[in-house]
């Protein structure tokens, strides 16, 4: 066979291998070994690969940053700085048409900046918001679809889990990915308050009305959420300034949220080593997601495979950003159907050769990965984020939560669009800072 054909039989094989529910990581590692094989002839090349990039992946310096904000949003939740967050918007804003919601938006937001994880953001603002939200009757879609939607916000608001991955697997600086994120999550975050807003037009029963905090009371709620706001601003700050590596800010984050957590009383008992764990067994996965996907890729470029996409979508002579909005219907498509991140992963050896060779900024292209990892996230059947919210509360029905999020998914989609028309968007602060 030729190269082409190799990588073709190769790329079938790890398809027909993810739809037989092997985890994506181990598939990609053994398809990516045994088209090497095939097309070297060296067995013991195959078996050293598992070394040399699982030594790679174990010593790259950015990578090893994802434990510490996993680590950094599991102590944030545990000292209730989650908790903080909600009632600094709540207080503020909560008694607008919808507040509550637009509070938990902002809380989402808020918390995301802490712990950089979509899932994570979505369990802890759960557990929070929902009962407050039920209190003021709002409907349980609203409740539900405000929750599961905000969630996203964890991958877009940096710092950001899935950023730092796209970023050290082509070779970005992970800094700029945190400073073109700003615009779009600002975006996302006004286009939720504004599907928000619609939603209540159309049924205005759908929410009551919050009472308005004396501005007493918003001084003392500010007062006490001093400590998360610190840690955003020490973070994010000192990362955008200069003054931190993103490793170091970090580290520096992950010292505050155990200080925090220690100094407010609630690392007693299995609390700590409970976070470890749960921290331990995501980086894990992640790392053999990323372990496998950098033996996968090493067979692809072997089969140049990369390259004749490239030149063969060329061919046929369409405007770039057609292709761009292909990709992106692709990916909405692979989102609906398992992980968005794994297909990120294991789609990127194809698709950055692609964008990059059309012309198109591979900051720009991170950005809208994510933003498409977001709606993949809330669409269904899969939607990572609604069976979140539905393994907390199993008296919802799956069909109420996925009702809830289409005011937010069109407000995504919407967001992705304006950020793909108008690139800057995302672009002006990262150009900016340089």
């Amino acid at each position: 066979m030729t190269p082409i054909e190799t990588g073709l039989v190769g790329l079938a094989c790890l398809v027909g291998a993810i739809f037989l529910h092997i985890p994506v990581g181990i598939a990609m590692a053994v398809v990516g070994a045994g088209g090497f094989i095939a097309m070297t002839g060296s067995f013991s090349g195959a078996i050293s690969l598992f070394g040399t990039e699982t030594v790679s992946m174990l010593t790259n310096a950015e990578f090893s940053v994802v434990m510490a904000f996993l680590l950094m949003g599991g102590f944030a939740g545990i000292a209730g700085l989650s908790a903080d967050i909600y009632r600094l918007a709540n207080a503020w804003i909560g008694h607008l048409r919808g507040g509550l919601a637009m509070a938990t938006i902002a809380g989402c937001g808020g918390f995301g900046a802490i712990s950089g994880s979509s899932i994570a953001t979505t369990a802890t603002m759960t557990r929070i918001a929902m009962p407050e939200m039920e209190k003021r009757n709002y409907l349980l879609s609203l409740c539900s679809g405000t929750l599961a939607a905000g969630g996203t916000l964890g991958s877009l608001i940096p710092p950001s889990i899935i950023m730092v991955i796209y970023a050290v697997q082509v070779e970005q600086f992970v800094v700029d990915m945190f400073l073109a994120a700003v615009g779009p999550g600002l975006l996302s975050i006004f286009l939720f308050f504004v599907a928000i807003r619609v939603y209540l037009m159309i049924n205005p029963k759908a929410a009551e009305p919050s009472p308005r905090t004396d501005w007493g009371d918003r001084l003392a709620v500010t007062r006490k959420s001093w400590g998360a706001a610190m840690i955003i601003i020490t973070v994010m700050g000192g990362i955008y300034s200069g003054l931190f590596t993103v490793n170091e800010g970090a580290a520096v984050g992950l010292v505050m949220t155990l200080a925090f957590a220690f100094a407010r009383g609630k690392l007693k008992g299995q609390a700590f080593w409970t976070t470890l764990y749960d921290a331990a067994g995501s980086i894990a996965l992640l790392y053999v997601i990323m372990i496998g996907a950098n033996i996968f890729t090493y067979f692809m470029t072997l089969s140049h495979m990369p390259q004749e996409i490239v030149e063969w979508v060329k061919g046929f002579d369409i405007p770039p950003i057609a292709v761009i909005l292909i990709l992106v219907a692709m990916y909405v498509v692979l989102g609906a159907i398992f992980d968005a991140l794994a297909g990120m992963v294991l789609t990127l050896p194809f698709v950055f050769p692609l964008v990059t060779g059309l012309g198109y900024d591979p900051i720009w292209w991170g950005i809208i990965n994510v933003m498409v990892i977001e709606i993949g996230m809330i669409t269904p059947p899969v939607g990572i984020n609604v069976f979140v919210l539905k393994s907390l509360r199993p008296d919802i029905p799956l069909g109420t939560i996925y009702k809830g999020v289409t005011p937010f998914l069109i407000a995504n989609v919407v967001a992705l669009l304006l950020v793909i028309a108008f690139p800057e968007i995302a672009l002006w602060l990262p150009n900016a800072m340089r």
